[in-house]
């Protein structure tokens, strides 16, 4: 029988991984090293779990409980489900959840680097990437548009972060990711090592169209992306094998990186 829990206390410690705000705190929930992040809604919940994520505790609304949830609370076990009104998760929250439910998970360790690497032969960089919803999307297109993984410097935000999670819809628990060993521009010279062309997304007079066909040719290329307003660094740009651009009409320069990834991988990629 499914162990619903009623929520009394809204200050419970059980219930920190829905109230912190501060979502890196949630990196060490367990002890250092071992910590959880959240996932929302039904559908991402899913795809958490068919991607082998382990489920801690469920938030959800009471209709959710024989309704969209019903299916992952079987599948949760003997976890805690707790569950209030929607006023009172929104008070608990600091949101409305606007699909119902909420699950704490374990993070899993992150692969190495070479391990993502060793068969893709589409990858998608991003350099000191902040904006949560702009890695969302990103990791969204490169799913959907064919690219093997998605790499970070150690200065990006975290995929799994509630927000990230919830933008990908879910496709950063299927797609291959993990964290660069260092930042700009050292990681260019480690993904040459390992056989990968780089492409910078820059705007320099050098810069070759997507559409160029030298870079559709490239057996393995790394498409590398920057944060927004400052874009990739020059040291980074510098020692690519490839500026690129999106060719442009009425004047304007660029496109937000979200935007400019997904043109990116649809025309690189080699497996659509």
């Amino acid at each position: 029988m499914a162990n619903i829990i009623e929520i009394n206390d809204l200050a419970a410690r059980e219930l920190l991984p829905y109230t912190d705000t501060s979502e890196k705190k949630l990196l060490d929930y367990f002890a250092p090293g071992d910590g959880i992040f959240t996932a929302e809604s039904p559908k991402v919940i899913r795809t958490a779990l068919d991607s082998g994520y382990e489920p801690v505790s469920l938030l959800l609304e009471r209709k959710y409980i024989n309704g969209q949830a019903a299916d992952i609370i079987e599948r949760c076990g003997d976890i805690p489900f707790y569950t209030a009104s929607s006023d009172i998760l929104e008070k608990l929250t600091g949101f409305r959840l606007t699909q119902g439910v909420l699950c704490a998970m374990h993070r899993k360790k992150l692969p190495d680097p070479q391990d993502i690497l060793a068969g893709a032969e589409r990858i998608a960089v991003l350099e000191d990437v902040m904006n949560q919803t702009n890695i969302g999307a990103v990791f969204r297109s490169a799913a959907a548009l064919g690219f093997d993984a998605v790499l970070l410097t150690p200065s990006c935000s975290d995929p799994l972060f509630r927000r990230t999670v919830r933008v990908s819809m879910g496709t950063v628990f299927q797609l291959p990711w993990t964290y660069l060993s260092t930042g700009s521009p050292n990681y260019i010279s480690e993904l040459k090592a390992l056989g990968f062309v780089c492409a910078a997304m820059a705007l320099r007079r050098n810069t070759v169209r997507i559409d160029d066909a030298r870079l559709k040719a490239e057996e393995k290329l790394a498409v590398i992306l920057g944060t927004e307003g400052d874009g990739l660094k020059d040291a980074t740009i510098d020692l690519c094998d490839y500026t690129i651009k999106i060719p442009m009409a009425h004047g304007v320069d660029s496109l937000n990186v979200a935007a400019a990834s997904a043109v990116a991988f649809f025309q690189l990629s080699r497996n659509i």
